[in-house]
């Protein structure tokens, strides 16, 4: 099994911003214990920028101007990764350091050479620690958590489970914050519009995900058939009982029973969508009912500009997200076939994934 496991920066790092050495020794010797049953584990890391200001300037606060966070990040980065290979070295593990940034799930061509990496790293049997590199990564092409970069990796990789590490026990039907009768989650068949809405948003002020960024990317890897686990970073035995499937670990949000090609997975989660369009309920039950490529006539909107080769995210005439798609025609090309009235072919079938749970996604 390759498991992937993402701890965030309010679970890594201490109050005081250093880097929480017990919390990494505990979760590095859970990782040894799972390599001596033959499993693989990749490790998705936050807490670069956070160990940054800690080096620099612990009572300075946290700056919020993105140079100044770029260059914390490469301050914190090499003082992170040097916990983990303490603590991997003590099992006789080797750690290896993978920055990612978003055109290496953009571009296939990077996907691909990623996948490759990675898994020749399980090979040699060392243990990736992967991290978003903040260092060159801006603002238009930044992740922004680490919770999408580690559902995109599980995506990646083919794993079999992803756990979310992180400050409280899983996911609740309402913000425990706020809502002290709110009741923990143990189990989720499918990620719906009502279980998106009762997810907070960053727990703490170092962190820049929380529960809403979990959900979002239990739903990629779910759609991906991947189970995930969203679980107390702290508890003990954390990574194995949810390998065992033990309940009470935290929330396991199941994976969808589906069977989606290779390049399908790049396509839904993983090429980011440079525009949208809507289409109407002609097009909408074609493309769900008889898996039909698009055609430029079902589309009743349009938003963004995009070339040939780009993906588009596709709407239902009620704008929900129903499927996304590379576009065969530019929008330029698009507009002028609309304008003469000429039906063109848009996204073919072989080119789109349904993202609805309602259908499969061949």
């Amino acid at each position: 099994m390759i498991l992937v496991a993402k701890i965030g920066t309010s679970s890594v790092t201490t109050a005081e911003g250093l880097v929480d050495v017990e919390l990494v020794q505990s979760l590095c010797r859970e990782v040894a214990q799972l390599r001596l049953r033959g499993h693989q584990v990749v490790i998705v890391t936050s807490g670069a920028v956070t160990a940054g200001v800690a080096a620099l300037d612990p009572t300075g606060g946290r700056p919020n101007d993105a140079v100044t966070l770029q260059a914390l990040s490469a301050i914190g980065q090499p003082r992170l990764m040097r916990v983990y290979d303490d603590a991997l070295s003590a099992h006789g593990l080797i750690a290896g350091q993978v920055l990612l940034v978003a055109q290496d799930f953009g571009a296939r061509r990077q996907y691909l050479k990623a996948r490759t990496t990675l898994l020749r790293l399980l090979e040699l049997g060392v243990v990736p620690i992967v991290n978003e590199n903040d260092v060159v990564a801006d603002d238009e092409i930044r992740f922004g958590d680490n919770d999408r970069i580690a559902a995109l990796v599980a995506n990646l990789l083919g794993a079999s489970l992803l756990v979310l590490l992180t400050d409280t026990s899983g996911l609740y039907d309402a913000d425990p914050r706020y809502h002290e009768e709110a009741s923990l989650l143990e189990e989720v068949t499918e990620i719906d519009a009502a279980l998106e809405a009762a997810a907070g948003g960053p727990g703490s002020s170092s962190s820049r995900g929380g529960m809403a960024s979990k959900v979002a990317a239990a739903r990629i890897a779910a759609w991906s058939g991947i189970r995930v686990v969203i679980a107390k970073a702290d508890r003990t035995e954390v990574l194995t009982d949810a390998v065992e499937g033990r309940p009470g670990v935290g929330t396991v949000v199941m994976a969808q029973e589906r069977s989606i090609p290779a390049r399908k997975l790049w396509i839904g989660f993983a090429l980011p969508a440079v525009a949208r369009i809507v289409i109407d309920e002609g097009a909408r039950t074609a493309l769900i009912e008889r898996d039909a490529s698009l055609l430029s006539g079902g589309v009743l909107e349009h938003h963004g500009i995009w070339q040939a080769g780009e993906a588009l995210e596709v709407e239902g005439p009620d704008h929900a997200v129903i499927a996304k798609g590379i576009a065969r025609i530019s929008q330029e090309e698009f507009a002028r076939h609309r304008e003469s009235e000429t039906k063109s072919l848009l996204i073919h079938r072989d080119d789109l994934v349904i993202l609805i749970g309602a259908v499969g996604a061949s």
